[in-house]
C-alpha cells in the first residue's frame, strides 16, 4: 500500500518532497505534505499558513488547520489520531493516506470543489464543526508537549551522552593507570627476585668458603656446648626477627587494601561528579573532605609511630643480639687465643665478614623500604591535589557554561516578554486603526446619504464610541429577543446602553442637541432645588444612619514607615543594613519573619494571657484592642482584630480539618500569635505550597505590633505583588471598608436634586506608609551579581584547597547560593510581571513612589538611600506638628461654646429633648452645615427659632417681631431687621422637625422608583428619536437614489435612430445627388425627431407623476406623527416627576406636621397622544387620550396668495399641502405644551389652596393681632399663585370670617402665648419651606416643558425642511434630464443634415440613449476595404556573398555525403567543381563563382584542408557565409558562458529553445527600414536567419530534438587569420578563461610558406590592396596581444587542462564513421595523441590526469605544435573570387564546356 501512495504522491501529485516506504511516517510527521496534498485538489485554501518546521508549534497549526478539511472529506481525524502520525506511529500516516486517497478519489469524480462541498453541509454542522475544530486545537496542544521540553529533552540526551563519554574515557585512563602500575610491581618484583637470587648466590659462596676452612675438630655434646646454647640464642632471636618481619607485612598489607579502598572512592566520587555541577556543589562539601585529610593524617602519624617504635625496638633486639654475639666473639677470641688454634681464627674472621655484611644489607633494605613509603606519601598526597584541581577546574568550566546558558536563557525570555509587548501592543494598534476605518467608512457612507452633511450628533456619536473601544456598526439585531446572549449581542447593549447615557446626560445639563435656543437664551435655566435635595438627604440619613468615624488618634506618631523594593540583588539588604548603623531604625525581612514564626512554634511560644474560650473570642479581642491602643498607631489596631481573625480562621490553603487538629488541644491555643502564624506556614512549607499572603501580612502585622510607635520601620523586599500591598494596606488603614462606605454612600445620593452643600469629593486615603524606594537595576546586572557571588565561592574555595585550610563556606550558605543561582531567572520575570501593577499602586493615588538608580557604586547608593530617608524623616516632623496645632486651634474655637449650654432655657419640654436628640444624630458633616455658614455651632434645634450667634438673633427677633405686638413690648428695642430669607437660600435654616421612623421607609423606595422612570423613559424616548434620526437619512437617500433610477430608465430612441441610419446608408450611391432623394431624406429626419420628441414627452410626464406619487405617500405624516408623540412623552415623563415629587414633598412636610397623609383622588395627569390611524377607539380603551389629526389633501387647500417659509417664493401646489400639514402639526404640539403647562400651574395652586383650606380650619389659638401675619402670608402666597378658579377664593374668604366669629376673650398665660408662638411659627416655616419647593419644582418643569416644545419645533421643521428640500431637487433632476435629452435630440438632427447635404454615408453608429448623444468611432455599421497583403521579404546576391537558401542546400548535400563533417580534399574538389559546373538551374552558387576554374578550387581546398587530405565541409561553410561580424574573444568565452548557464545538466550540448536563449555574440535585431509602400517587402535580415543557419549546420540532427555541442561550435569560431591567435583562442574556449600566450613562442613559418604559395600578387594590384587592407586587423590584434603579453600576471594560466579537452582541440584525425565512398581514405586515430600522452607522463601525470596550463605550454613538444597547427587559420576564400573575378574581366567568360575540359 506504502508503495501505491509514494508513486501517487511523487508520479501524480508531485509532492515537493520525494516520499518513500522506509521515510514515509517522519515526512508526514509534521503535516506539511497533507497540507500540500490537499492545496493541489483546491482544499486547503491557507495553505499559505503552514510550515516545514518540524517544531512542535509547527505542527500544532498545521494539525489544526487540517482538521476541518479532513472532516470535510469525511476522513475520520481526530486527536489520538493527529497524536499517532505526530510519534511517527508505524502505520498511522499509510492509514490516513489511504483513506484521504480514496476520499480525494471520489470528490475527483464527483467534479465538487471544497467551497461547494462546503456550501452544501447544514449551517448547524459549520458552527458544530467550528466548536469541535476550537476543542480539537485545545486538546492536541495538551497532547503535544512544547518544543521547549523536545529541546530541553535533546540537550538532556547530549548532556547524558557527554557524561557517559566522560566516564568512559576515566575508565580507560583508571585502567591504563592500574595497567602501568602493575607493570611496574611486576618489574619491581622481577628486580628482587634477581636480586635475591644474586645474593643466594653470594651466600653460597660464603659458605662454600667456610666449609672449606672448616678443620675437622671432635665436637662436644650438642646441648651443652658454647656453641649449641649461642645457636639457640640466635634460633629464638631469628624467630622474634620473623614474627616482626611478619607483622610489618601484615601492617603494609593493610595499608594497601586502604589504599586500594580509597582508590576506589575516588574513582565513584570522579565519577559522580561528571554527573552535574550542581549536583557536585551539593553534595561534596569542604568540611567532609578536610575531615577525611585530617583523619588520614593523624592516621598516617599514628602508623608513623607505631612502625618508629616497632623500628626501634627491632633495633634494639637487633642491638641486644649484637651484643651478644659481640660478647660471644670476645669469648671467642679469648678461647681461641687461649687455644691459640689458626684455624679457628681464620673461620671467626669469614664469620665476622660475613655478619658484617648482612648488616648492611639489611641496613640499605630498611633505607630503601622507609624512602619508598616516604614517595608513597608524597605521591598519594599530590594525587588529592591533583585530583582537587582538577575537580575546581572542572567546576569553572562547568561554571562559564551555566553562566552562558543563563544568559541564552535571560536572552530568550526577554526576547519573549518583548514579542508579548510587541504583539500586545499590534493588537491595540490593529483593533484602534479596525475603528479608525470603521468610523471613515461610517462617515463616507454618511456622506453618501446626507450629501456630506452629516449631523453634528451622529458624529458626537460615533466619537464616543471610537473613543470608548466600541464598534460602531451593528454586530447583531437587539429587536429579536435572544435565549442566550452573545458576546455581539452584549457589545450591542454596551453601546446603547453608552449612547442613551450621553443622549440624557445631554437632556440633563441642556448641552449639545439640548442646548437653549436662541428665544430662550435671556431666560436662566432653573436653579436646583435645595430644598428637595435637603428633604431627600434627610430621608436617606434616616433610613440607613451613617456610622461616626472613628476619631483620630490624640498624638500622631514620628515614626517613619516605608519600604525597599528591587530586583534580586539589587542591594535591598546592604543598605537597609547601612542606613541601620546611623538611624533608629528597625528593619523587617519577610523571610527572618516567617523562620522566626517557625521557630517560635517549633520553640512552643506561649502567650502572656490564657487561651480564650470560644465565648470570650469577641471581648478578648476587645480587650486586646484596648490594651494595645496605647503603645500603637490607631490605624494599625483598628484593623488588627480582622486581620487575626482572618490569618486564624481563614483556610490559606490549609483546609478546615487539619486547622481544627491544631485548636483541639490547648497548647496550640495557648501559644503566641507569632507560633500560631508559624505553624501554618510550616504546614504549608511540608505540603510544598508556597506561604499565601494572607498569613504574610499576618507575621508582618505581627511584628509591626511589636515595634514602639516612635520608632521607625522599613520593609525589606515585601511587598512584591500587587495583592500583598492591597492586603498590607488593609491591616494597617483598613482602607477597604472606607473606600465601599463612601461608594455606597455616594451611590444612594439622589441624581435628579442635590442638596444645598455641595458633596465633597472622596479625598484620598492616607497610605500606611510614607514612602517607597525602588532600587533599579537590569536584568544583566542581577545576573552578573549572582554570577559574581558564585565564582568568589568558587575562588574562595580553591584558594584555601591550595593553602590547606578548611573552607569558610557552610553547607547552608551554598545550598543557598546554588538555590539563588537556580531560581535567579524566575525572580527576575516575577519581578518584571508583577512591578507594573505596584507601581500604579504606589503612585497614581498616593504618589510615595521614588526611583533609584542602584547600579552605582554601594557607597553612593547608601548615602543617596539616606538622603531620602532624612528628608522623608523631616517632612513626617512638620506634618505632625501641624497637625497637632490644628488640634490646638479646634480646642480653642471648641471651648466658647462649651458656655452655650448656660444660655438654654433651663426647663425644656420632652418633645424639646426629642428634637434635639433628633438633630444631635446626623453625621458631622450634617452637624457642620450651619457652621460653615454661621461659624458657630447651635446647640438648639432650628425650629424653636433661639440662635447663640448673631445672625440666629436677628432671624429670632425678626420672626418675634412679626408674630405680635405684644412680644415686641417685652423685648428692648433692636435695629431694623435685614431683609428675609428666602426658602433655599444659602441663609435659610432648614426644618428638621421629627418625622415617623416608618416614612423614610416609604418615601425613600418612592423617590428611587421616581428617579428610574423618569431616567428610564427620558432614555428610551431619546433612543427612539436617535433610531428614527437614523431612519429618516436612509429613507431621503433611497428616495433620492430610487427616483434618480427612475429617470434613467432604458428607453428605445436607439432603435429608431439605428433603423433610421441603416435606411440612410442604404440608399444606392446613384442616387445620393438627386434632389428628391435629399428632400425625403430631410422628411425622415424631422420624422424621426417628431417621434423622439413624443418620446422625451410622454417620459417627462411619467416622471412628473412618479414625484407626486412620492410627495403624496403618508410617510411624511406618520414620521411628523411618531416624531410629535415621541416629545409628548417627554412632556409626560416631565409632569409625571413633577406629580411624583409633588406627592413625596407632601407626605413629607405632613408628617412633619404630625398630620395624616392625604389620599389624592386624582388622577395623574395624561398629556394626549396623536392619533396616527384614522380607527375609532373606545373611551374605555383609551389609557392614554388621543388627538385626532385632520391632514390637508391638495383638493382641499386652497391656493395662498403668499407661500409659505418653506416655499421660498415658489409656486408648488403638492408642497403648499405639506407646509399646510405642518401648520396643523405646529398648532397640536403648542396646545399640547399649553395644555400640560396649565395643569402644573393647576396643581400649584390647588395645593396652595389646599394648605389655606387647612389652616382656615384649625381652631383659634391666639387673638386677632397674632393672626395678622398669617393673614398677610396667605395674602402674599394668594398673590403670588394667583389661582384660576373664583370658588376657591370664596372659600378663603368664609374661611377668615368664621375664626374671627367665633373669638372669645380667654385669659391666656405668657408661657401658654411664648408655645403659641413658637408652634405657629414652626407652623409658618414649614409652609414656606413646603411651597418654595413646588415653586421651585414648577418653574424647572415649565422650562423643561418649553425646551421640549421649541426642540420639537426646530426638529419638525427641519424635518420638512429636508424633505421639501428632497422633492425640490427631483423637480430640477427631471428638468435638467428633460432639455438635455432636446438639446442631444437637436444635435443629432444637425448631424444628420449634414450627411444629407455632404451626400457622405455614415459609417460609424450613431448612439442616441437619454441624455447622451455621441458618434461612436470603435462601432461601424459597414466594413472597410481590406487592405493589400504586404510580399514576403527575399534575399538578393551582393558581392558573391551565399544566400541562406545556397547555405542549407549545400549543408544538406554535405551532410549526405560527410554526416561526421570530414571529407577527403579531392572528393570535395570535385564536388565543388560538380555544382559549379552545373550550376545552371540549380542556383547552388552566386554568379561569381561561376568564373571558379578547377586550380581555384583546388586552391580553396588547399586552404581547407586538415593535415592534407581531409577537409572540413562545416568550416567551408562557416567561412563562405561571410560576412558576420568575427567575434573577440572576450565574446567568445562570455558566449560559452552563457550556453553552459543554459545547460542545467552540464551535458555539454543544448537544444534549439536553449540557443536562441542565450544567443551569440551578435543579434539579428538590425535596423530595418520599414517601406511605405505596403505593396513592396520587408527588408531580409540576415543576421538572424545566420543564427538559426548556425544551429543547423553544427547540431546533431540525428537526435530528436538536434543537440549542438556548444563548446565543438566554438571551436570552430575560434579561428583566425593569424595562426597563433585562432589556437591560443580555440585553448580559451576548451578551458573556458582567458590563455595568455608565451612570450618565447618561435615564429610561424607555415604561414609564410602558405603565402608563399599563393600565386603571384603583383598581377592583381587591386587584390594586392585588399590583402593589405586585410592584414592590418590582424597586425593591430597582434600589438594588442603584444601588450597583454607584457601585461601578464604572475600567477596566469593556472588553470588546469585534462586530455580529452587537448584532443578536442587538436583535432588531427578523429575518429570517422562515415559510410560514403570517401570513408575508406580517412585515418581511424588522432595522430597527436601518442605524442601528447608522452608529454603528460614527461610532466608527470603519469595516470593522465590535469595539468596546469602554464606548465604546459613551456613543453617544447606543445609549443612546436602551437606553432605549427594551421587548422585554426581563417581562410581568405574572397581573395580568390576576386582575383578570378578581375581575370575573367580581362579574358573574357569561360564557357562551361572549358570548364568541363579543365575537370577532364
Amino acid at each position: 500500500m506504502s508503495e501505491i501512495l509514494c508513486q501517487w504522491l511523487n508520479k501524480e501529485l508531485r509532492v515537493s518532497r520525494t516520499v518513500s516506504p522506509k521515510s514515509f511516517a517522519k515526512a508526514f510527521s509534521n503535516g506539511y505534505l497533507i497540507g500540500e496534498v490537499l492545496f493541489k485538489f483546491e482544499l486547503q485554501s491557507d495553505f499559505a499558513e503552514f510550515s516545514e518546521s518540524r517544531g512542535s508549534t509547527a505542527k500544532l497549526n498545521n494539525f489544526s488547520r487540517l482538521q476541518p478539511t479532513l472532516h470535510l472529506l469525511g476522513v475520520q481525524f481526530d486527536q489520538n489520531v493527529a497524536q499517532s502520525i505526530i510519534t511517527e506511529k508505524p502505520g498511522a500516516a499509510t492509514k490516513l493516506l489511504y483513506q484521504l486517497y480514496i476520499a480525494l478519489q471520489k470528490k475527483k469524480k464527483t467534479g465538487l470543489t471544497g467551497l461547494e462541498i462546503q456550501t452544501m453541509q447544514p449551517q448547524t454542522n459549520l458552527r458544530l464543526q467550528a466548536l469541535k475544530s476550537e476543542a480539537f486545537r485545545e486538546r492536541l496542544k495538551n497532547l503535544i508537549p512544547r518544543q521547549t521540553d523536545f529541546n530541553l529533552m535533546r540537550v538532556t540526551c547530549r548532556f547524558q551522552e557527554k557524561c557517559k563519554q566522560m566516564k568512559e574515557d576515566l575508565a580507560r585512563m583508571h585502567f591504563e593507570k592500574f595497567e602501568k602500575i602493575q607493570k611496574l610491581e611486576e618489574e619491581q618484583r622481577h628486580f628482587n627476585i634477581e636480586k635475591q637470587r644474586l645474593n643466594r648466590r653470594r651466600q653460597n659462596e660464603i659458605m662454600a668458603k667456610i666449609q672449606a676452612a672448616i678443620i675437622q675438630i671432635p665436637k662436644p655434646e650438642p646441648n651443652r656446648t658454647l656453641k649449641a646454647i649461642e645457636a639457640q640464642k640466635l634460633m629464638k632471636k631469628k624467630k622474634e626477627a620473623e614474627d616482626v618481619a611478619n607483622e610489618i607485612k601484615k601492617f603494609e598489607a593493610l595499608i594497601k587494601k586502604d589504599l586500594q579502598a580509597k582508590e576506589s572512592v575516588s574513582k565513584t566520587s570522579l565519577e559522580t561528579t561528571d554527573q552535574t555541577a550542581a549536583e557536585l556543589l551539593n553534595t561534596y562539601s569542604d568540611d567532609d573532605y578536610i575531615k577525611k585529610i585530617q583523619k588520614r593524617l593523624e592516621e598516617d602519624a599514628f602508623a608513623r609511630e607505631q612502625r618508629e617504635k616497632r623500628r626501634r625496638r627491632l633495633l634494639m633486639d637487633q642491638l641486644m643480639a649484637h651484643e651478644a654475639q659481640e660478647e660471644a666473639y670476645r669469648e671467642e677470641q679469648l678461647i681461641h687465643r687461649l687455644m691459640r688454634q689458626s684455624q679457628q681464627e681464620r673461620r671467626i674472621a669469614v664469620q665476622l665478614m660475613h655478619v658484617r655484611h648482612e648488616k648492611e644489607v639489611l641496613w640499605q633494605n630498611r633505607i630503601f623500604r622507609e624512602k619508598q613509603f616516604e614517595e608513597r606519601r608524597l605521591k598519594d598526597f599530590q594525587d588529592a591535589l591533583d585530583r582537587e584541581a582538577a575537580l575546581a577546574k572542572q567546576a569553572k568550566i562547568d561554571f562559564a557554561e551555566q553562566t552562558l546558558r543563563e544568559k541564552e536563557i535571560h536572552e530568550k525570555i526577554s526576547v519573549e516578554r518583548a514579542q508579548e509587548r510587541y504583539e500586545k501592543h499590534y493588537g491595540i494598534c490593529a483593533e484602534i486603526l479596525d475603528q479608525i476605518l470603521d468610523l471613515c467608512t461610517k462617515v463616507a457612507d454618511y456622506r453618501l446619504l446626507t450629501n456630506n452633511l452629516i449631523p453634528h450628533k451622529m458624529m458626537r456619536d460615533w466619537k464616543e464610541l471610537f473613543f470608548s473601544g466600541i464598534p460602531i456598526y451593528e454586530q447583531t439585531s437587539l429587536t429579536h429577543g435572544q435565549t442566550e446572549p452573545t458576546e455581539d449581542y452584549r457589545t450591542e447593549i454596551k453601546k446603547r446602553d453608552l449612547l442613551d447615557s450621553k443622549d440624557y446626560e445631554e437632556y440633563k445639563n441642556m448641552v449639545g442637541e439640548w442646548a437653549l435656543p436662541e428665544d430662550m437664551v435671556n431666560s436662566s435655566p432653573p436653579s436646583n432645588n435645595n430644598i428637595l435635595g435637603h428633604v431627600l438627604l434627610r430621608l436617606i440619613e434616616k433610613s440607613d444612619p451613617s456610622k461616626d468615624n472613628a476619631s483620630d488618634p490624640e498624638l500622631p506618631s514620628l515614626a517613619v514607615k516605608g519600604c525597599l523594593l528591587g530586583k534580586t540583588l539589587s542591594g535591598k539588604t546592604t543598605v537597609l543594613k547601612s542606613l541601620q548603623n546611623d538611624f533608629p531604625v528597625r528593619v523587617l525581612s519577610i523571610d527572618t519573619l516567617v523562620q522566626e514564626a517557625i521557630q517560635a512554634y517549633k520553640d512552643e511560644e506561649k502567650s502572656s494571657k490564657t487561651p480564650p474560650t470560644q465565648e470570650d473570642d469577641k471581648r478578648s479581642s476587645i480587650v486586646v484592642q484596648k490594651k494595645m491602643s496605647k503603645t500603637q498607631d490607631k490605624n494599625v489596631l483598628e484593623a488588627s482584630p480582622v486581620l487575626e481573625e482572618a490569618t486564624l480562621q481563614t483556610e490559606a490553603g490549609v483546609k478546615i480539618n487539619e486547622s481544627e487538629q491544631f485548636r483541639q488541644s490547648g497548647s496550640f491555643l495557648s501559644l503566641s500569635v507569632r507560633a500560631q502564624l508559624g505553624a501554618k506556614s510550616e504546614l504549608m512549607l511540608r505540603r510544598g505550597k508556597s506561604i499565601p499572603d494572607i498569613l504574610l501580612v499576618g507575621i508582618l502585622v505581627n511584628a509591626i505590633k511589636e515595634i514602639p510607635v516612635d520608632q521607625s520601620w522599613l520593609l525589606d523586599g515585601f511587598p512584591m505583588t500587587l495583592n500583598q500591598a492591597k492586603l498590607l494596606e488593609e491591616a494597617l488603614t483598613g482602607y477597604r471598608k472606607k473606600v465601599l462606605q463612601l461608594q455606597r454612600k455616594k451611590a444612594q445620593m439622589p441624581t435628579l436634586a442635590l442638596g444645598p452643600t455641595t458633596s465633597k469629593e472622596v479625598s484620598v486615603l492616607p497610605s500606611a506608609l510614607d514612602f517607597a524606594i525602588l532600587l533599579d537595576i537590569s536584568d544583566k546586572s542581577a545576573l552578573a551579581r549572582t554570577n559574581d557571588i558564585v565564582a568568589k565561592e568558587i575562588s574562595h574555595k580553591i584558594s584555601h584547597e591550595n593553602v590547606g585550610y578548611p573552607g569558610t563556606f557552610t553547607s547552608q550558605d551554598k545550598s543557598e547560593d546554588q538555590n539563588l543561582r537556580d531560581h535567579i531567572q524566575h525572580r527576575i520575570v516575577g519581578f518584571l510581571d508583577n512591578w507594573p501593577l505596584l507601581e500604579e499602586w504606589f503612585t497614581e493615588p498616593r504618589n510615595i513612589l521614588i526611583k533609584v538608580n542602584a547600579e552605582i557604586d554601594e557607597r553612593l547608593l547608601c548615602l543617596k538611600v539616606k538622603e531620602i530617608f532624612a528628608s522623608k524623616e523631616i517632612n513626617k516632623k512638620i506634618k505632625v506638628e501641624k497637625k497637632l496645632q490644628e488640634k490646638e486651634t479646634e480646642k480653642k474655637g471648641a471651648a466658647p461654646l462649651a458656655e452655650s449650654p448656660t444660655m438654654t432655657p433651663p426647663l425644656l419640654s420632652e418633645a424639646e429633648k426629642d428634637k434635639e436628640l433628633h438633630q444631635a444624630k446626623p453625621s458631622g458633616k450634617a452637624k457642620t452645615q450651619s457652621e460653615t455658614q454661621h461659624g458657630k455651632q447651635e446647640p438648639q434645634p432650628e425650629g424653636k427659632g433661639k440662635k447663640v450667634s448673631p445672625k440666629g438673633k436677628a432671624q429670632g427677633s425678626k420672626i418675634s417681631g412679626k408674630k405680635s405686638p405684644v412680644d415686641s413690648a417685652d423685648i428692648s428695642p433692636t435695629p431694623p431687621a435685614p431683609l428675609p430669607t428666602k426658602p433655599g437660600a444659602e441663609e435659610w435654616v432648614y426644618v428638621n422637625e421629627p418625622i415617623p421612623e416608618e416614612l423614610p421607609s416609604f418615601l425613600v423606595p418612592y423617590w428611587e422608583l421616581i428617579e428610574n422612570s423618569y431616567i428610564n423613559h427620558i432614555k428610551t424616548v431619546l433612543r427612539y428619536l436617535r433610531e428614527k434620526q437614523h431612519s429618516v437619512l436612509s429613507y431621503l437617500h433611497e428616495t433620492r437614489t430610487s427616483f434618480q433610477e427612475f429617470l434613467r430608465r432604458p428607453d428605445h430612441k436607439q432603435d429608431f435612430v439605428s433603423q433610421w441610419q441603416a435606411d440612410f446608408n442604404s440608399i444606392p450611391d446613384d442616387l445620393w445627388e438627386d434632389e428628391e432623394t435629399k428632400a425625403e431624406l430631410h422628411q425622415r429626419v424631422n420624422d424621426l425627431r417628431d417621434r423622439l420628441w413624443d418620446i422625451c414627452e410622454a417620459r417627462k410626464e411619467e416622471a412628473e407623476q412618479e414625484r407626486l406619487d412620492i410627495i403624496n405617500e403618508s410617510w411624511l405624516q406618520d414620521l411628523i406623527g411618531i416624531t410629535m408623540n415621541h416629545f409628548f412623552s417627554l412632556m409626560q415623563a416631565e409632569v409625571n416627576r413633577f406629580q411624583d415629587t409633588k406627592r413625596l414633598l407632601q407626605d413629607y412636610y405632613r408628617a412633619m406636621e404630625s398630620k395624616i397623609p392625604l389620599e389624592e383622588s386624582k388622577k395623574f395627569t395624561r398629556i394626549p397622544l396623536v392619533q396616527l390611524d384614522t380607527r375609532e377607539i373606545s373611551e374605555n380603551q383609551l389609557r392614554i387620550p388621543l388627538v385626532p389629526r385632520i391632514s390637508n389633501s391638495p383638493e382641499n387647500v386652497t391656493i395662498k396668495p403668499k407661500v409659505g417659509m418653506f416655499l421660498k417664493g415658489r409656486f408648488d401646489p403638492p408642497l403648499e399641502v405639506l407646509e399646510a400639514n405642518f401648520e396643523i402639526d405646529e398648532k397640536i404640539l403648542l396646545d399640547t405644551w399649553q395644555q400640560a403647562s396649565l395643569a402644573i400651574s393647576h396643581m400649584v395652586a390647588a395645593e396652595v389652596h389646599q394648605r389655606l383650606t387647612e389652616e382656615e380650619k384649625e381652631p383659634p389659638q391666639l387673638d386677632s393681632k397674632e393672626k395678622s401675619p398669617q393673614s398677610g402670608a396667605n395674602k402674599k402666597a394668594k398673590k403670588e399663585k394667583e389661582p384660576p378658579k373664583k370658588k376657591k377664593t370664596e372659600k378663603k374668604g368664609k374661611g377668615k370670617s368664621s375664626p374671627v366669629a367665633e373669638v372669645s376673650p380667654v385669659t391666656i398665660t405668657p408661657e401658654e402665648i411664648a408655645e403659641m408662638e413658637k408652634k405657629n411659627e414652626l407652623r409658618l416655616r414649614i409652609k414656606e419651606e413646603h411651597l418654595a419647593a413646588l415653586q421651585a419644582e414648577e418653574q424647572a418643569t415649565q422650562f423643561r416643558l418649553e425646551l421640549i416644545k421649541s426642540k420639537a419645533l426646530s426638529v419638525l421643521e427641519d424635518l420638512v425642511t429636508k424633505v421639501i428640500e428632497v422633492y425640490r431637487f427631483m423637480e430640477k433632476w427631471l428638468g435638467k434630464r428633460y432639455l438635455n435629452e432636446m438639446a442631444s435630440i437637436q444635435k443629432l438632427t444637425e448631424v444628420a443634415r449634414y450627411h444629407i447635404e455632404t451626400t457622405t454615408k455614415i459609417q460609424n453608429e450613431i448612439y442616441l440613449s437619454q441624455e447622451d448623444f455621441y458618434i461612436n468611432g470603435d462601432i461601424k455599421v459597414f466594413p472597410d476595404p481590406p487592405p493589400p497583403t504586404r510580399p514576403p521579404p527575399v534575399e538578393k546576391e551582393e558581392n558573391g556573398t551565399l544566400t541562406i537558401e545556397q547555405l542549407d542546400n549545400l549543408r544538406d548535400q554535405f551532410l549526405d555525403m560527410a554526416p561526421k563533417g570530414i571529407i577527403g580534399n579531392k572528393a570535395f574538389t570535385d564536388i565543388l567543381l560538380d555544382l559549379v559546373t552545373l550550376n545552371l538551374g540549380t542556383n547552388s552558387f552566386p554568379s561569381s563563382w561561376m568564373h571558379l576554374t578547377q586550380p581555384d578550387l583546388q586552391e580553396i581546398t588547399s586552404l581547407l584542408t586538415v593535415n592534407t587530405e581531409f577537409v572540413d565541409w562545416r568550416k567551408f561553410l562557416m567561412v563562405t557565409a561571410m560576412p558576420w561580424p568575427m567575434p573577440l574573444e572576450e565574446e567568445l568565452l562570455e558566449t560559452l558562458q552563457r550556453f553552459k548557464a543554459v545547460d542545467e545538466a552540464q551535458t555539454g550540448t543544448i537544444t534549439f529553445e536553449q540557443y536562441k536563449q542565450a544567443g551569440l555574440w551578435f543579434s539579428g535585431d538590425e535596423d530595418i527600414k520599414i517601406p511605405e509602400n505596403p505593396l513592396e517587402p520587408l527588408p531580409f535580415n540576415r543576421h538572424e536567419h545566420l543564427i538559426e543557419f548556425f544551429f543547423r549546420l553544427f547540431a546533431d540532427c540525428e537526435k530528436e530534438p538536434p543537440q549542438l555541442d556548444y563548446t565543438q561550435m566554438l571551436l570552430y569560431f575560434a579561428c583566425h587569420p593569424d595562426t597563433l591567435e585562432g589556437v591560443y583562442r580555440a585553448l580559451s574556449v576548451a578551458v573556458g578563461t582567458h590563455i595568455f600566450q608565451q612570450v618565447e613562442t618561435p615564429m610561424l613559418t607555415a604561414e609564410k610558406t602558405s603565402i608563399s604559395t599563393v600565386s603571384p600578387i603583383e598581377e592583381f594590384p587591386e587584390t594586392e590592396e585588399i590583402n593589405v587592407k586585410e592584414e592590418r586587423e590582424p597586425k593591430e590584434e597582434k600589438d594588442e596581444r603584444d601588450q597583454k603579453e607584457e601585461e601578464i600576471p604572475e600567477n596566469a594560466n593556472t588553470e588546469k587542462i585534462s586530455m580529452e579537452t587537448l584532443l578536442k582541440v587538436f583535432g588531427g584525425g578523429n575518429e570517422v564513421l562515415d559510410a560514403n565512398r570517401f570513408a575508406s581514405y580517412l585515418k581511424t586515430e588522432n595522430i597527436y595523441a601518442e605524442n601528447l600522452i608522452k608529454t603528460f607522463q614527461d610532466l608527470g601525470a603519469k595516470n593522465l590526469e590535469p595539468i596546469e596550463v602554464n606548465i604546459l605550454l613551456k613543453h617544447p613538444y606543445i609549443q612546436d605544435l602551437i606553432a605549427n597547427y594551421i587548422d585554426y587559420k581563417f581562410p581568405d576564400i574572397k581573395m580568390i573570387l576576386q582575383r578570378s573575378e578581375h581575370a575573367q574581366g580581362s579574358d573574357g567568360e569561360r564557357s562551361p564546356s572549358r570548364l568541363t575540359d579543365e575537370k577532364k
